[in-house]
């Protein structure tokens, strides 16, 4: 079964592919369907080199065939011996899988008028000569394009929260001395930088409302909750409502309620007053009133026309998924860096465009933690995060502010020299 159509049809989605994970989420895999709405939004990032994306697609069709499938496996449970099982399996995959010509993963029904999944395509591509089948073998370096691909793929989902570790990586260097990896995790905006990303957002909501009233309150929930985009996101069998806000009647604390996240789990996230002053604002702005009540089932993040495709095409009131999320979260960090080099601050408009919107979920932790001076056990909690030693990771200062408190430091403090 291939997974992916091509760019023009991708977004669109597929009625037999939905059915085929929907299957392998109830009976294999229960985040099947997860797993691919990531593998999407990473195959859109390629959509302006044409010749990647066919290359990715038909990695990752292969990929996670053999973990839905073949092992019944999520990629988060991944290990580097099993990944050098994925790679024996390429390099001798069963022999109805392999194919000896060239034909599209997906053909037109003209009766229907709809994609389809060719049943002649299969993931692997062999070689005839004189009229015979060739053994099936991978070279060196097709072994190591599958292996940057995959690596490529894991760091995505790493940053998405989706996985801890690069199991592909881990097991590139496996033959080479142990190199430290660079932490995308540890990415967040200075308090300078994130004072011009919200300007950016109050600016853009002020100039055009109807437009970004919902990207002010977006980017203020993200920042305050340490959300990732997928949490606030449409997806399959999940969307979200304004009674994820909750008062506890016992205490009169609200929260905000996550129903799953990464790993499957739920959480509620204390809030702020200030947040609850931008849910206010952004509620009256719809219409609503200021709180929202304990059943009310109004979508959290509302289209502003409807959708042209895809499984809610012609829908207005429903909720946006991740790439549209993404892409108002990324239009503030770029007028936010705009802002910052109009004021002089060049080095950081260069740097705050560097950062994806999961900077976001860093800066809320670290400047409560650093910042706001909130304990590591309340902020785990929020967070989400199954260890304490993970919360600790984000006590730190920024480089200019260490630079700042050393700079007075005496050689000889006694004497004051």
């Amino acid at each position: 079964m291939p997974l992916f159509d091509g760019l023009a049809h991708l977004e669109a989605g597929n009625a037999q592919v939905n059915h085929y994970l929907a299957q392998l989420s109830l009976n294999r895999v229960p985040d099947a369907g997860l797993v691919y709405e990531l593998a999407v939004d990473w195959l859109l990032e390629q959509r302006h080199s044409e010749n990647n994306y066919k290359t990715y697609r038909s990695e990752l069709t292969t990929f996670l065939h053999w973990c839905f499938a073949e092992m019944a496996i999520s990629p988060q449970d991944l290990s580097r011996r099993i990944m050098m099982r994925y790679l024996d399996y390429c390099q001798a995959p069963p022999p109805s899988l392999i194919a000896y010509r060239n034909v599209a993963q997906f053909i037109s029904d003209k009766e229907w008028g709809e994609r389809l999944p060719n049943p002649q395509w299969r993931p692997f591509l062999g070689k005839r000569e004189l009229g015979r089948e060739l053994p099936y073998r991978l070279s060196d370096q097709a072994m190591k394009t599958k292996l940057a691909i995959l690596s490529a793929f894991f760091q995505f989902l790493i940053q998405e929260e989706y996985m801890d570790k690069n199991p592909a990586l881990l097991l590139q260097r496996a033959k080479r001395p142990l190199a430290q990896e660079q932490d995308d995790q540890g990415k967040a905006f200075s308090q300078l930088q994130w004072s011009y990303v919200m300007q950016a957002a109050d600016q853009l909501a002020e100039a055009q409302p109807s437009q970004h009233e919902r990207t002010r309150f977006l980017v203020c929930l993200m920042y305050a909750c340490y959300l990732r985009i997928s949490e606030v996101a449409a997806r399959p069998g999940f969307t979200p409502v304004m009674s994820q806000f909750r008062r506890d009647g016992k205490t009169g604390v609200w929260g905000y309620f996550i129903p799953r996240s990464k790993g499957g789990k739920r959480r509620t996230v204390a809030v702020s007053q200030d947040l609850l002053e931008a849910l206010t604002r952004y509620r009256r702005f719809l219409g609503l009133s200021p709180l929202p009540t304990p059943d009310e089932q109004t979508p959290l993040f509302v289209r502003h026309k409807a959708a042209a495709h895809g499984r809610e095409q012609g829908e207005l009131n429903a909720n946006l998924g991740i790439r549209q999320l993404r892409d108002l979260v990324a239009l503030v960090i770029e007028a936010g860096a705009s802002l910052a080099e109009a004021d002089g601050f060049t080095q950081d408009g260069a740097e705050m465009r560097t950062l994806t919107p999961h900077a976001i979920r860093h800066t809320g932790i670290t400047h409560d933690i650093n910042l706001n001076g909130r304990p590591l056990s309340h902020v785990q909690a929020d967070a989400g995060h199954d260890s304490i030693d993970t919360t600790s990771k984000y006590l730190h200062t920024a480089n200019s502010e260490r630079h700042e408190s050393a700079s007075a430091k005496r050689l000889d403090p006694l004497l004051g020299r």
